[in-house]
């Protein structure tokens, strides 16, 4: 559910619309407070001015003008759908059995919940002694990220189907294929669609510790480069970067949901 009704239409207690965009509120205090924290006035700290709006925007700017960030977003993004792939494939089948069987879910129920548990950043040592340095142990950890809130939403959405609904398939003699694709599938799309939108924020959060793997590009590869290079507002900019594109990746996700949610 979204923290409040949408854009240039949201009213106040009055019923009249507000003049503009209320959200805009919101960023204007974050953009205010993260300007107060580096004013050398405010935190008696100068070296908090590099990290400054004032120094950061400039260098984003810059930094998507010269075409120097755009190869280590390409990437980053790459591997959060590679990893958002796997964790589907693997994850709405296994929730879809669990949730057809009670008996696999008490079986399998403990289990899961213990190794959901585990930060996917537990598993990065045994990742990168068993797949080596590079791409393959960051899809691995972030398809352990994903896969749990996928499985859990397929599984869910699978035990909340309308019983009427399948009583009706059959009275009718429809098939299994029948069955899956004409009354499972549509009722649990938009918990499966729900289980995606949690799976692609958590992907996002992990993929810059899993891009300090040893890699040699990405988001979370440019930010160490840059703190090695003590180009600190070009670090700070790319931090600005992954929160908007993050921003845009849940926005795109909640799109889809509530056009399939209009849907139906």
């Amino acid at each position: 559910m979204s923290l409040a009704a949408s854009s240039p239409g949201a009213q106040g207690k009055s019923g009249r619309p507000f003049p503009f965009p209320v959200e805009l509120l919101g960023l204007l205090g974050l953009g205010l407070l993260w300007w107060l924290l580096t004013l050398p006035a405010v935190t008696g700290n100068p070296f908090l001015e590099q990290f400054s709006p004032g120094a950061a925007l400039p260098a984003l700017t810059r930094l998507l003008a010269e075409g120097t960030l755009w190869e280590h977003l390409l990437v980053s993004l790459k591997r959060v759908m590679v990893g958002l792939g796997l964790a589907f494939v693997i994850g709405a089948p296994l929730g879809l059995l669990v949730g057809s069987s009670r008996l696999l879910e008490r079986a399998t129920e403990p289990a899961f919940q213990l190794l959901r548990m585990i930060s996917p950043l537990s598993w990065m040592p045994l990742a990168v002694m068993v797949l080596g340095v590079g791409d393959a142990p960051i899809y691995l950890l972030l398809a352990l990220a994903g896969l749990w809130p996928i499985l859990f939403a397929a599984a869910g959405g699978v035990k909340n189907l309308n019983a009427s609904w399948l009583d009706l398939g059959r009275s009718l003699s429809a098939t299994r294929g029948e069955m899956f694709w004409h009354i499972t599938l549509p009722g649990i799309l938009g918990s499966l669609l729900q289980g995606v939108r949690l799976a692609i924020g958590t992907l996002w959060i992990l993929l810059v510790p899993c891009e300090m793997l040893g890699v040699r590009a990405g988001l979370g590869y440019f930010i160490l480069d840059t703190r090695d290079r003590l180009a600190y507002p070009e670090l700070m900019a790319t931090v600005v970067l992954i929160g908007l594109l993050g921003y845009l990746l849940d926005a795109a996700a909640r799109w889809l949901v509530g056009r399939f949610q209009g849907n139906n």
